[in-house]
C-alpha cells in the first residue's frame, strides 16, 4: 500500500511539474503503430557502426510502442549488465514518453525529484529515447556499455542516421 501511495505521488509530482511547463512546451506525444525490424536494424547498425568507430563495446536494445523487445545486440566484450540496462533505458523512454535523461535531471535536482527513484523498473539514466516517425512514438532505443554520456552519443548517431 505504501509502495502504492508512494509511486502515485511520485507520478503526480512529476506530471504536475511538467503541466507547469511554459505554454510553448510539446504536446505529449501520441503512440503510433510499432516499429519494424527492418527499421529496428536499420537503428542498430547505426549505432553499431558509431560505436565501432569510437572502439567502444555496446548492448543496444530497440522496444515497440509496447516496450516489447524488438531487436537486441550485444558487442563483442560488452560488459553484461549494460544488456539488462540498454533494455530498461529503452522501456523507459518508451513508457514515459520522454528521453531517459529527463529523469536523470530531476533526481540531480534533489529533493523531491528523490521519489522518483521509488518508481519500479524505471532507468533514471542518459542513453534511452523515444524513436519517431510522422510525429509519434513507434518505439524507442536503449544503449548502454560506456558512460550515460557516451551512451546518448551512440543514440543520437543512431537516430541522425538516414533511414
Amino acid at each position: 500500500m505504501k509502495a502504492t501511495l508512494l509511486f502515485l505521488l511520485t507520478f503526480v509530482t512529476f506530471c504536475t511539474a511538467a503541466q507547469n511547463q511554459p505554454s510553448t512546451a510539446p504536446a505529449i506525444p501520441m503512440y503510433g503503430e510499432s516499429i519494424t525490424l527492418e527499421k529496428a536494424k536499420k537503428l542498430v547498425a547505426a549505432a553499431e557502426a558509431f560505436a565501432v568507430s569510437k572502439k567502444w563495446p555496446i548492448a543496444v536494445a530497440i522496444v515497440d510502442t509496447s516496450g516489447n523487445l524488438v531487436m537486441l545486440v550485444t558487442m563483442d566484450n560488452t560488459q553484461r549488465a549494460s544488456i539488462d540496462i540498454a533494455i530498461g533505458k529503452a522501456k523507459t523512454a518508451n513508457n514515459f514518453k520522454r528521453p531517459t535523461k529527463a529523469f536523470e535531471d530531476v533526481i540531480a535536482g534533489g529533493g523531491a525529484g528523490l521519489r522518483i527513484l521509488a518508481v519500479p523498473g524505471l532507468f533514471p539514466i542518459d542513453g534511452g529515447e523515444p524513436i519517431y516517425a510522422d510525429g509519434k512514438i513507434v518505439g524507442a532505443i536503449g544503449v548502454s556499455g560506456m558512460s550515460s554520456a557516451q551512451d546518448q552519443e551512440v543514440v543520437k548517431a543512431a537516430l541522425a542516421a538516414p533511414k
